[in-house]
């Protein structure tokens, strides 16, 4: 539920039999400090007490064996950009005026990309893009590129897309498991993964500048 204006009319008449006007209520939520607000969203299917006992007890354990390790700690993410996103880019036209209404001209053909990449603490960031849907032979070669090169080995917290628990991918893993190690995010958890964060950064920046 949400506090609409009208739940708020509804509130007040209940506790105080008192009838007011919507333009009466919206005077006094503005006049006490509430605006209308976009909710955020979160799953229903997210577990809190798998998230606490992530946070307090599963993560701590990571950095201290990582730290035993001397490894790297990076967190993985995949995300896909189109055209027809939806932006808010905004320029100045003449007030009321229809007929001067700034027009952004764009194609109609559907254009869209994808990129897997990781970041770590220190904000060393790796990516791969490419254009079909992930698959396992895609995320075996992004893996194959993330440990190439590298002098510490990597502790990889994803996740739980279907192909990160991939049988194919569990056995390239445990073939280079003096390199990379396997963690996994609670599901439905984006919040804990500091990759989603370099997900809406691009998105962000990459719809700004769209024709």
């Amino acid at each position: 539920m949400l506090w609409n204006i009208n739940a708020v009319k509804e509130l007040i008449k209940m506790k105080f039999n008192i009838n007011l006007s919507t333009s009466t209520v919206s005077r006094y939520l503005k006049k006490w400090g509430f605006t209308p607000q976009r909710p955020l969203t979160k799953s229903f299917n997210k577990d809190p007490k798998r998230i606490t006992k992530f946070l307090q007890e599963e993560y701590p354990l990571i950095r201290q064996k990582s730290k035993e390790e001397k490894a790297d700690i990076f967190f993985l993410d995949e995300m896909g950009i189109n055209n027809n996103t939806h932006s808010f880019i905004r320029g100045y036209g003449k007030k009321g005026d229809k007929s001067k209404q700034p027009i952004l001209t764009k194609s109609a053909k559907r254009v869209s990309s994808n990129m897997i990449s990781a970041i770590n603490n220190s904000g060393n960031f790796r990516f791969m893009v490419y254009e079909e849907n992930m698959n396992i032979e895609l995320f075996i070669k992004f893996l194959r590129q993330l440990i190439n090169g590298q002098n510490k080995k990597i502790f990889l917290i994803l996740d739980n897309l279907r192909v990160h628990h991939a049988k194919k991918v569990k056995k390239w893993q445990e073939k280079h498991k003096d390199k990379i190690e396997f963690f996994f995010l609670p599901p439905y958890s984006p919040e804990l993964n500091p990759d989603e964060l370099v997900n809406q950064d691009v998105k962000a920046n990459a719809l700004k500048h769209k024709l």
